[in-house]
């Protein structure tokens, strides 16, 4: 073998003009046009598009950051509390309070028979005017009139048996002072005497009452007034007392009504014995009459928060009907110092009733109040507010002290 240090390497020398060995048996020519050259300013324009691609990205990069920050300006400027006002008005020269009401008479009075029987006869029938001890209607008498016969009799008898024991008594104290009889029989005719005394004392008592009862049967009017009502025929049987059934006849004292009205709690401290007040009926549009406060319930009825009020009115004239409906009118004035705001402008704290105003640099401040009259929609205050005070109306719940609100108008004063 030959040494591997005496390797020789014999180099094919190529001829320059022999073609050169194409191993896709294509041509230098070819080659040539196959092969592609790139322009010699692709470079550049690479570099410029990477470049604008780095501006597109920072110019897309600054305007997210600058989206966010607007977005994040606007969330907290949303979470500023956007708050109406309203401007409080002043005392005013008062106002009127219009409220419901109800005639009644003066005295109202049904009648039920006092005795059973039948009805002989009626005097009077509805719309007629009576007089104190005017017969209404007439209960048969003679089942009375018996009665009252034998109540007599009664007492006549048990009157002389009472005459007889008193002799008999003189003549027991006439013989025990002859010591002719013994103290115990004078005793008991003492005692007979004391008991026929009993018994006519209750004969009288009972002709009197068989002589009421006779009267009974004449059914009369109490007082002066109107008939109003009659429910009885004749021939008719009826029954002694049953006030829960329907009366005979039904008598009113019409010459005074009484107006009740319920006041509210609020008012009801103005409403005192001499208030006059107006009031109108359906039957006489245009025209007004007068009542004063006769007396007050002075108790809150819990279930409508108002006072009984009862007024008095003349009706000389005879224009008014009990039972009417009326529209009763008070008019009151205001405090000297006072303030009017509407109720939706109130707010409870725990520190009582409040209302919500607006301070410097737009900051809440929670103002204490007492309300001195509730007119539902509207309430009047105690105290008066500084003139150009800002009040919120509708505060939100979740407002603080010192909370900054954003004012969405400007207050609007009451008409």
């Amino acid at each position: 073998m030959p040494d591997s240090q005496n390797f020789t390497f014999e180099t094919e020398m190529a001829d320059p003009a022999a073609p050169k060995h194409n191993p896709n048996g294509l041509s230098e020519s070819q080659n040539d046009v196959l092969r592609y050259t790139p322009p010699k300013h692709l470079k550049r324009i690479g570099i410029g598009a990477g470049a604008l691609a780095l501006v597109v990205v920072g110019i897309g990069l600054a305007g997210r950051m600058v989206a966010a920050s607007k977005v994040q300006d606007w969330t907290a400027d949303q979470a500023i509390p956007v708050v109406k006002l309203i401007a409080p008005a002043g005392p005013s020269a008062g106002h009127d309070l219009v409220l419901p009401g109800s005639l009644q008479a003066y005295n109202n009075a049904p009648i039920f028979a006092q005795v059973a029987g039948t009805i002989l006869k009626w005097h009077v029938d509805i719309g007629a005017k009576v007089k104190s001890g005017d017969v209404l209607a007439e209960i048969d008498p003679r089942s009375y009139r018996a009665a009252l016969d034998q109540a007599r009799g009664q007492l006549a008898r048990d009157t002389a048996s009472l005459a007889n024991a008193k002799d008999n008594l003189q003549r027991y104290q006439s013989l025990a002072k002859q010591n002719a009889i013994s103290s115990q029989q004078l005793q008991n005719q003492e005692s007979t005497v004391e008991s026929n005394a009993g018994v006519v004392a209750a004969d009288r008592a009972a002709v009197e009452a068989a002589s009421i009862n006779l009267g009974y049967t004449r059914i009369v009017a109490p007082f002066d007034g109107v008939v109003t009502s009659r429910s009885v025929d004749i021939g008719n049987f009826v029954a002694a007392g049953n006030a829960s059934g329907t009366p005979l006849f039904t008598v009113s004292d019409q010459n005074r009504l009484r107006l009740y009205v319920r006041v509210p709690q609020g008012y009801s401290a103005q409403v005192v014995p001499g208030t006059k007040a107006s009031f109108t009926v359906p039957e006489y549009p245009g025209r007004s009459f007068t009542a004063t406060v006769g007396a007050s319930a002075s108790a809150v009825d819990s279930s409508s928060g108002s006072v009984l009020v009862q007024l008095l009115a003349d009706n000389s004239e005879k224009l008014l009907k009990p039972g009417s409906y009326a529209q009763v009118r008070f008019a009151f004035t205001a405090p000297a110092v006072s303030a009017e705001i509407p109720s939706s402008a109130l707010i409870f704290r725990n520190g009582g009733m409040a209302v919500a105003a607006v301070g410097p640099k737009n900051k809440v401040v929670f103002r204490p109040v007492e309300i001195l009259r509730d007119n539902g929609a509207t309430v009047q205050l105690a105290s008066s507010f500084e003139r150009g005070e800002r009040i919120i109306d509708n505060p939100p719940d979740s407002l603080g002290q010192g909370d900054e609100v954003r004012v969405a108008s400007k207050a609007a004063g009451r008409n």
